[in-house]
């Protein structure tokens, strides 16, 4: 059956019960810092030890710039270590804050580049008593592709991940199974604008100088990845990272319907092109004017997007998705395999979507056993009632599921028009492993599951532009309706749910699980009567047994 938006926590009202799993098993919590060339970052996480999972309780991050080093001897500023010696004595109160049972630390290549970049570890353990870990290129790349692991189902298909920072990028070919090839190279976003950007709008002599030199460093690393892909093997390209993360916000920001969040989000070689063009006409004063860039982004957006270009085009990519998680998601998950707390890493990676709508449900107080019935019922109601109540070829089938463990989040909040709140709450949580557009479908499926149906004025109905979405949307929300009419009790009673049509009818038996009286079943199912004569032209008629 049918993985977390990374960076939100859940209500302060639910936090204290969020640390107890379904299952009674009290969760470990475990702190992940990244200091890296341009940024550090400080996740801390909730870990199921029962579901072998775990949920972003909070992600902070600092503009640290500790890639801005001496131009004479290439070490580390005293300036640039001071904030970044700050920052950690902020994150690591924030951490204890949350009683962390440990708290792993990564330096990535500003550090290990840096002549004195062991003395500045020697200093953060000295003032703070925090252990660093230099991890090298390679290790950085391994760490990469198990945050992106943990969030993004990878198939049969291998997947070419992209991690753009601020001194260096990480290309690695992976699959489900592995890491075929981990590559970086020493071009970033940072370095870049550094070494060679002393004036802007870029001149077109300084541009394609800056588009050779990237393609001529990423060659080695193309070239390897090519030797490890099979002929005939086709592969998804996945970006992650900041530079990523601020391109996908600007193309976003000029589509229609912009999405909520960027995971999982698609990126055309042809629209990154386009946006290319404007931003190099720009300085930096004027790009800081654009939605979604911080002021340091704005600075070093062009260099990181050259990259991303470069990359693309090397590797002949029509489109990529973007990934949220990266290295610090890395982190928690290696910090897992080495505890235990994963059988490996592939057991995790097949089941990504189930844990992650499971751990919705539990963050929300959704009663377990009562959505696994509903979404028992609906999953049985999918099968038996193709080319009747539905046309779906598939991919509505684990929507429809994710849809029925989850759609009565809402009553969290209130059980007055609690279908609205489920939506609300679906389409801002955290579901991995869908694409945004299933996310949306999702949520959706849960908001028309009881009350009206979809109308062209809701928000809701307006996200959704392709008729086979909307189609999906509303006839698994029909389903779901009628799944969850059934479960009107505490205690399970339906057993089973048969279907016959008949000419104009359809006839739905409901068999009781012991000999008990199912009328309150029979008239809460009645109800859809109307729906189901407007909407397919039958008349419906219901026995129980």
């Amino acid at each position: 059956m049918p993985s977390l938006e990374p960076f939100s926590s859940p209500p302060a009202d639910t936090r204290q019960e969020s640390l107890i799993s379904s299952k009674g098993v009290e969760l470990r919590n475990v702190a992940a810092i990244d200091i890296g060339t341009n940024s550090t970052h400080l996740l801390v996480a909730s870990v199921d030890p029962v579901l072998h999972t775990f949920s972003i309780d909070l992600a902070e991050k600092s503009t640290t710039r500790l890639g801005e080093r001496d131009s004479d001897t290439g070490s580390l500023t005293e300036m640039a270590m001071q904030r970044v010696l700050e920052t950690l004595q902020r994150f690591k109160d924030l951490a204890e804050s949350h009683k962390v049972e440990q708290l792993v630390i990564a330096a990535t290549s500003a550090v290990r580049e840096a002549p004195n970049g062991r003395h500045f570890l020697n200093q953060i353990k000295e003032q703070l008593g925090l252990d660093v870990d230099l991890i090298s290129g390679f290790e950085e790349a391994r760490l990469i592709y198990l945050g992106v692991l943990s969030g993004m189902p990878f198939g049969e298909n291998p997947h070419l991940l992209l991690d753009i920072g601020g001194g260096s990028t990480e290309l690695i070919l992976a699959d489900r199974i592995d890491a075929r090839a981990l590559t970086s190279t020493r071009v970033g976003a940072v370095r870049l604008q550094r070494d060679f950007i002393k004036q802007e709008p870029l001149s077109s002599a300084r541009l394609e100088f800056l588009r050779t030199f990237i393609q001529g460093s990423l060659e080695p690393a193309v070239d390897k990845v090519c030797q490890r892909l099979k002929p005939s093997e086709k592969p998804l390209m996945v970006a992650t990272s900041g530079t990523a993360m601020a391109i996908g916000a600007l193309a976003a920001s000029e589509e229609v319907n912009s999405p909520l969040k960027l995971h999982g989000y698609r990126l055309s070689r042809k629209k990154l092109d386009l946006l290319i063009e404007k931003l190099v006409k720009l300085t930096p004063d004027q790009r800081r004017k654009l939605p979604s860039l911080s002021d340091r982004r704005a600075e070093i957006i062009v260099p990181g997007a050259l990259i991303l270009q470069t990359a693309m085009h090397m590797m002949k990519m029509d489109e990529l998705l973007l990934s949220e998680r990266a290295l610090r998601e890395g982190l928690i998950f290696d910090w897992m395999l080495r505890k235990g707390l994963l059988q490996d890493r592939f057991s995790f990676q097949s089941s990504i979507r189930e844990r992650t709508v499971i751990h919705q449900a539990q963050r929300f107080a959704v009663n377990r056993s009562r959505a696994e019935r509903v979404a028992r019922h609906a999953i049985s109601l999918y099968d038996n009632t193709h080319g009747l109540l539905h046309h779906d070829t598939g991919d509505g089938r684990d929507l429809l599921w994710a849809a029925a463990m989850l759609h009565a989040c809402g009553q969290h909040i209130n059980m007055s028009s609690y279908h609205k709140h489920s939506w609300y709450l679906i389409r801002h949580g955290e579901l991995l492993g869908y694409s945004h557009i299933e996310h949306l479908m999702v949520a959706a499926i849960a908001r028309y599951h009881r009350r009206s149906l979809p109308k062209k004025r809701h928000e809701v109905w307006q996200a959704f532009s392709k008729r086979d979405q909307r189609r999906i949307v509303f006839e698994m929300a029909i389903l779901l309706r009628i799944a969850a009419s059934i479960d009107r009790r505490p205690e399970p009673i339906v057993d089973l749910i048969a279907v016959e049509t008949k000419a104009a009818e359809i006839l739905f038996e409901l068999h009781a699980q012991t000999d008990q009286d199912l009328s309150l079943e029979k008239w809460s199912l009645m109800n859809c009567s109307s729906i189901i004569q407007e909407i397919y032209g039958l008349e419906m008629k219901v026995n129980t047994r």
